[in-house]
């Protein structure tokens, strides 16, 4: 059991404050597979009852490590739907002005929380930030918060992402999570605050358009931002909040701006202050901005007007100790420059809503991301009101980073099928509105960034052809020679478009590629295998050299960054040691793009 705090940096790096306080660490823990807690009264346990021994929750779990986690110091991995977490806490000192608010960063996938037996939070999503102010439950004393976590194991349209719903994880699907596995934190604020914050840059016209969000708005409120660069003055501007919801426009003044790409990651800081009427101070938050666009063009993608050559790598985001949860901060940084060390320039987050920390550092080092939500994997009406309801918190919860450059909502129809993933049979028409259907609810939400309907294959409104293909390199070449070629030659027996859809002339991306295994892979993997460090370079050469040399494709994404599990066919193993030599790697993932479709931004 640890006794140093766990992942005890602060958890929203966009909206931050000075007055926080981590409630990471051990916690009080029990199962509760036959769903009895709430009617034997867990949900008011007291202090006392938190004492070793002496109460229902006997266990100590390590938050925000999940139960299945070798990191939480319980490491099982079987089905327990229903959790329960309980720890005391001092209320921390405020004035009469001041509030209170409880901050979960994610609790896969249903939570109820509890404060001295006072309900004050419900959440569905299992990756997801929600809060409740707790200012009017809290005692002078030790103040107990409980957490019931209820995550259905074998729930196939539940969001879940890459967590297999079947007892032993398989094939492309590894360990549960269940429960805390995002940082619970305190924050003190103002009766007036921020609890919101949208960043419009505008690179065309110098300036930032933000919209802010109050809390407890009152008359005669003012807020104040003020840019800085590289720590000088970069442009300030204050407006009359004369709602809860005031937009305000930042000139940048620096000439000439400085804009965010790959190679420069240029990051505006920003201060945001809430002023009352006599001119007081009653918020103040920390943020920063990237200056940057991301347009179509044609067959082109562009960044800040130039065109964009994509070198991806497919990041499942799994440790081996913690599971979704990264060991530490530094894990998730160095699993960004890991990548740019071999020549990638981005990534997809393939099928989790990473913890925000990690795009934090995707801003500061320059890497570029596809967003990409955690799927279902069978077809239901539930399932699409689960999985609309928890895509919007995403994009709110991302929309600020600058490293986000597309949105990806649903991967290979997963979740547009009435049976699992393996079962490939073509989506029907209702499933097809369901993808289009995430496609302009993401435009919606986002016009600013390209969004897909189906990563993959079976696109139906795409801004990008995105395309997986595993095949040899021979195969590569010819599929990719032409666009026609491709939209005619069906993989994995699953067309490029579904029925009624069609190729605009959008850009033509490869998202996977490669999955070549050092080791004999287990049962049920059809990728290729190689002998030796050497033969694993041929085949990776010729794999990338078939799609730099494409005259149609505009980015690639190799499969994948590293093992997970029983699934080792990365670039590093599951601790995150490199297989092969970094810079031979880089030799090859950055050699120049020869084919006429797309740009050549590198990452460094």
């Amino acid at each position: 059991m640890r006794t140093t705090l766990p992942r005890p940096e602060y958890p929203r790096p966009q909206l931050r404050r000075g007055r926080w306080h981590s409630l990471n660490g051990t916690w009080s823990f029990a199962y509760d597979d036959n769903d009895r807690g709430r009617a034997r009264g867990w949900q008011h346990l007291r202090a006392h009852d938190l004492d070793i021994g002496s109460g229902p929750l006997t266990h100590r779990i390590v938050v925000p490590f999940c139960p299945q986690s070798p990191l939480s110091g319980i490491g099982d991995a079987s089905f327990h739907d229903v959790a329960w977490y309980a720890r005391t806490f001092i209320g921390p000192r405020r004035s009469d002005r001041e509030r209170v608010v409880l901050h979960f960063g994610a609790v896969d996938y249903r939570a109820a929380v509890w404060v001295n037996g006072q309900l004050v939070a419900t959440h569905e999503g299992g990756h997801t930030p929600f809060h409740a102010d707790i200012t009017d439950v809290l005692s002078a004393t030790d103040n107990v918060l409980v957490v019931r976590a209820e995550d259905p194991g074998s729930d196939p349209t539940i969001p879940r992402g890459k967590q297999d719903w079947h007892q032993r994880p398989s094939h492309t699907f590894y360990g549960r999570t269940t429960g805390i596995w995002q940082t619970v934190w305190l924050e003190v604020v103002d009766r007036t605050h921020v609890s919101d914050l949208r960043l419009e840059p505008d690179v065309d016209a110098a300036a930032l358009h933000a919209v802010v969000h109050l809390a407890g708005w009152e008359p005669g409120t003012h807020l104040r931002i003020v840019a800085t660069s590289q720590g000088r003055p970069a442009g300030a501007a204050t407006v009359a909040a004369a709602t809860d919801e005031p937009q305000v426009t930042v000139p940048l003044g620096e000439a000439p701006l400085r804009v965010w790409a790959p190679q420069h990651p240029a990051l505006y800081d920003l201060t945001v202050e809430v002023v009352d009427a006599a001119g007081q101070v009653r918020d103040r938050v920390t943020s920063y901005v990237g200056m940057r666009k991301v347009d179509v063009a044609g067959d082109r993608l562009l960044l800040n007007g130039s065109p964009l050559y994509l070198r991806l790598v497919l990041d499942q985001g799994y440790w081996p100790d913690g599971l979704l949860t990264a060991p530490s901060d530094e894990a998730l940084r160095r699993d960004i420059k890991l990548a740019l060390a071999m020549g990638f320039n981005g990534a997809r987050k393939h099928q989790k809503v990473e913890d925000p920390r990690w795009l934090y550092w995707a801003d500061r080092l320059g890497f570029l991301v596809f967003g990409e939500m955690a799927n279902a994997h069978r077809f239901s009406a539930r399932y699409v009101q689960r999985i609309t309801r928890e895509w919007q918190e995403v994009i709110a919860r991302d929309y600020n980073h600058p490293s986000l450059i597309a949105w990806v909502p649903i991967n290979e129809s997963f979740g547009c099928r009435s049976l699992a993933p393996d079962q490939r049979t073509p989506v029907g028409p209702f499933q097809a509105h369901h993808a289009s259907a995430m496609y302009f609810l993401t435009k919606s939400l986002d016009p600013t960034r390209p969004a897909l309907s189906n990563d993959g294959w079976e696109h139906t409104h795409s801004d990008l052809c995105t395309v997986h293909d595993y095949r040899g390199p021979e195969a590569l070449a010819d599929r990719f020679g032409s666009v026609g070629r491709l939209l005619t030659a069906p993989d994995h027996g699953m067309r490029v478009y579904a029925d009624g859809h069609g190729h605009r002339g959008q850009p033509i991306l490869v998202t996977e590629y490669g999955g070549i295994f050092r080791d004999t892979p287990v049962d049920g993997f059809d990728y290729a295998v190689v002998d030796s460090d050497e033969d694993f370079l041929v085949r990776l050469r010729a794999l990338t050299s078939a799609l730099l040399e494409s005259p149609i494709v505009s980015g690639l994404c190799y499969t994948q960054l590293s093992d997970v599990e029983h699934e080792r066919n990365g670039l590093l193993t599951a601790d995150r040691t490199p297989k092969i030599d970094l810079a031979r790697v880089r030799d090859v993932i950055a050699a120049p793009h020869t084919g006429t479709a797309g740009g050549d931004i590198h990452a460094h």
